[in-house]
């Protein structure tokens, strides 16, 4: 480049020389090295952030930090940052949406909170009414109540009262990375709240339940790689609620029933409400039989009108040791598909009172290398249900039980492809069916000793076809009175 370049015939500049930049870029180099040199002062002053403690909390698990953490959360500073330490409260800590604006309650996996009053240790409150859809969000509630937050930090219910985290009227709620245990609930989710997350949390050892869905109006909630154990009152319980969007993923759901308690389940829908459109996948469920009526995954879909809900996936799980596997009642549009199911000491599956109902290939198996291989009959139970499609069944070693599988007062019913083998009574048990299609299945037994087995038994019905079986022996058609069809769900 000359400096007949840069005159001003082609608009640049003119006759501008390496002398006069050499000035601006010494000038820059110089104020570089002096921020690296102040950066790197320790003498400098460095901006902290603030933390409960300089709102007055000693966080030495003596001390009385209601108070503080009280004034930390209404100063609206907005990050609540609680470092390490036991941090001992005897009120809920309330924050108030409305009023403090967007807040996270955080710890660093070092932070404790023990309750030792009644009520929950954090209770969010926001002012939230409408639904998920943007549309129906004020602008009020994304300027001061979106997305409120809790990661990192333990709660222990030192009151037999205390509850972990409770919220009402928020949205997006998050919940991360939180150990709750000791406590009555752990996450008490009330009246109305709209797209929750909780991920990463261990809910543990709490005589009620480890995430209460409790009478509340909620859509979009998901729930993924958490522990939920040893919950006295259930693991993940909706009760009596308008729930939709429930997203189960990558838990472990282990014995959450006690022994003296009511019947309950590590996932229970109890019905009293709409819930619909959940999903239970790639999660382990299991414990405990000694429990009464206890079941893997419960889900009664009748609401207070008599209406059916359903629209219920359980998808890839492993499910174990309780009186029930799955157990369905009063639903409809139902996929049960990719399971692995063993020791339902009453049935591995149950469905009753129930339509539009698929369930694909699953294992229903007794593997004698765990603990007490003779435990629990493995059976599945299948009555007064309608338009239901069973393929690709691999039951093995059902006992207890009149047959492996029983249909009882169904009609509609399209079973292919199916194995049943080893059971010990009989293998397929039709009683007072009609319309039912039975074809391609191998159902056999194998078992030393064995001469009373019944590969197939009719009991009853009408306008069942079955054909293109291979079954050990012959079947049993045992002419009974043809039922009422079932009233459709």
């Amino acid at each position: 480049m000359t400096s007949q370049d840069l005159s001003p015939m082609n608009g640049r500049f003119q006759n501008v020389g390496p002398g006069r930049f050499g000035g601006i870029w010494l000038a820059l180099g110089l104020l570089a090295i002096a921020l690296v040199i102040g950066a790197a002062d320790p003498s400098r002053p460095v901006p902290q952030r603030m933390t409960v403690r300089d709102f007055g909390a000693k966080g030495d698990g003596q001390a009385d930090d209601t108070r503080a953490l009280q004034k930390a959360v209404d100063a609206a500073i907005g990050d609540i940052r609680i470092p390490h330490g036991t941090y001992r409260i005897t009120r809920p800590i309330l924050i108030d949406l409305k009023r403090v604006g967007w807040t996270s309650i955080l710890g660093n996996g070092t932070t404790r909170i023990v309750m030792a009053g009644p009520g929950p240790a954090l209770k969010f409150l926001g002012t939230h009414q409408g639904t998920a859809d943007p549309k129906t969000v004020k602008p009020e509630v994304w300027q001061q109540e979106r997305m409120p937050l809790v990661d990192g930090l333990e709660i222990i219910g030192a009151h037999e009262e205390a509850v972990g985290i409770e919220a009402t009227g928020t949205m997006q709620l998050t919940i991360t990375r939180v150990n709750v245990r000791e406590a009555l609930h752990g996450i008490h989710l009330t009246q109305r709240n709209r797209n929750v997350i909780v991920s990463n949390c261990h809910l543990y050892k709490n005589r009620g339940v480890g995430l209460f869905l409790d009478h509340v109006s909620l859509h979009q909630i998901n729930v993924s790689c958490c522990h939920i154990s040893y919950n006295g009152g259930g693991g993940i319980v909706v009760r009596s609620s308008g729930v939709c969007n429930l997203q189960v993923s990558g838990c472990d759901i282990e014995a959450n029933m006690a022994p003296d308690g009511p019947p309950t389940a590590n996932v229970l829908v109890d019905g009293g409400g709409v819930t619909a459109e959940m999903a239970i996948v790639g999660c382990t469920l299991q414990h405990t039989h000694t429990c009464p009526n206890s079941a893997n995954v419960r889900f009664i879909g009748v609401d207070t009108q008599g209406r059916t809900w359903g629209n219920l996936t359980i998808a890839d799980n492993v499910l174990s040791d309780t009186q029930f596997g799955v157990d369905i009642q009063k639903a409809r549009g139902v996929s049960i598909v990719g399971n692995t199911f063993w020791k339902g000491y009453q049935y591995d599956l149950r469905i009753r009172e129930s339509s539009n109902v698929v369930v694909g290939p699953n294992v229903f198996d007794r593997n004698p290398n765990y603990w007490d291989p003779t435990g629990g009959n493995n059976a599945l139970l299948i009555r007064d249900c309608e338009d239901v499609t069973l393929t690709g069944l691999h039951v093995n070693n059902a006992t207890g039980a009149e047959a492996g599988l029983t249909l009882e007062n169904c009609r509609r019913v399209n079973m292919t492809g199916c194995t049943i083998l080893d059971c010990e009574h009989g293998g397929l048990l039709l009683k007072n069916v009609s319309d039912i299609r039975v074809s391609d299945c191998l159902i056999r037994s194998d078992r030393p000793g064995v001469t009373a087995f019944v590969p197939v038994r009719v009991e009853g019905g009408s306008g069942n076809m079955i054909k293109d079986n291979l079954t050990w022996r012959r079947i049993e058609d045992v002419p009974l009175e043809r039922p009422k069809p079932p009233r459709r769900p």
